[in-house]
């Protein structure tokens, strides 16, 4: 029984680490402020939108937006690194 060593991956660069910690807070700002929407007038202070819940849906489409755009990027970036071996078993 032989053991072959298996190549390693290059490491991810700094840009997926980015991409995952940018994500995962617009994840989480997504859903504090889909299940919390007058956070921003606690928080601030005042009221960007007189209580219309405008500047609320802009922040859940906003951070929804960016959290998928983040993951796919980190996705794209972690295969760049870590390509798929093909199986040669027969």
């Amino acid at each position: 029984m032989a053991f072959h060593a298996l190549p390693r991956p290059s490491p991810v660069r700094k840009r997926f680490w980015v991409e995952t910690v940018l994500g995962g807070l617009s994840a989480l700002l997504f859903l504090v402020t889909l299940l919390w929407r007058d956070w921003i007038e606690i928080v601030f202070g005042f009221d960007p939108d007189a209580g219309s819940g405008a500047v609320e849906w802009l922040i859940v489409a906003v951070t929804a937006l960016v959290a998928v755009l983040c993951t796919l990027g980190a996705r794209i970036e972690w295969r760049r690194t870590h390509p798929a071996t093909a199986s040669t078993a027969r």
